[in-house]
């Protein structure tokens, strides 16, 4: 569904009129804001199947052990590591363990088994670092969540499920203009509410090892 498509959809459900643009009044300029933020909250509320491509490949350099998953944002969920090269998954260690081996022992270089973040580079992307220090070319895949920038133009379109996002946005600017002249701010929450457990529901049903608990 396009992002005009969504705002029309709320629009509808407030009683307004639709537009044939998202920019096309100050209201629905607002519509847009609240689309957004409903869009932010549903996105970080599951790990949806919809953001977990593309996959991130990371080439390392001899001697160089911080690299930048290009594309990232600060929003990534990194779900698993793959060396590609060395056929084996790396493991996440915390940052003191890093600094444990780089700082307070010789450094080891080879092929990477182990990463860590670090922090932001200039784009607002996410740095990581692995271990040993590579001593050459190994191709890292790092599978991950990655949520989506804001919608802005009419025709971009929201790959997580709409519903969810449509009916909270109702709730959200039901609660800003205070009446809709119908069903309350409660529940139009609670029936964004449904419609999000229902969404979660049909798509952790694809990654059910994700959702069971099994004692060690």
């Amino acid at each position: 569904m396009t992002y005009l498509d969504i705002i029309n959809n709320v629009l509808r459900r407030l009683r307004e009129e639709e537009v044939t643009t998202v920019t096309a009044t100050t209201y629905s300029k607002m519509v847009g804001d609240f689309v957004n933020d409903a869009k932010k909250l549903i996105e970080t509320a599951w790990d949806w199947t919809a953001l977990r491509t593309p996959t991130i490949v990371v080439s390392t350099v001899d001697g160089t052990s911080s690299y930048t998953l290009s594309n990232s944002s600060d929003t990534i969920k990194v779900l698993d590591v793959i060396n590609d090269t060395s056929n084996e998954f790396m493991e996440y260690q915390p940052v003191a363990w890093f600094n444990d081996k780089y700082y307070n022992n010789e450094v080891v270089s080879g092929s990477p088994k182990y990463y860590t973040f670090e922090n932001l580079d200039a784009s607002g992307d996410t740095k990581i670092k692995v271990y040993p220090q590579p001593d050459g070319v190994y191709s890292l895949r790092f599978n991950s969540v990655i949520r989506n920038d804001n919608l802005s133009l009419d025709s971009d379109t929201l790959v997580i499920p709409e519903m969810p996002v449509i009916h909270l946005a109702v709730a959200l600017l039901a609660r800003e203009r205070g009446e809709t002249g119908g069903t309350s701010t409660p529940e139009y929450f609670a029936i964004a509410d449904k419609f999000l457990s229902d969404a979660i529901a049909l798509d952790a049903a694809k990654h059910p090892d994700e959702t069971t608990w099994y004692a060690p």
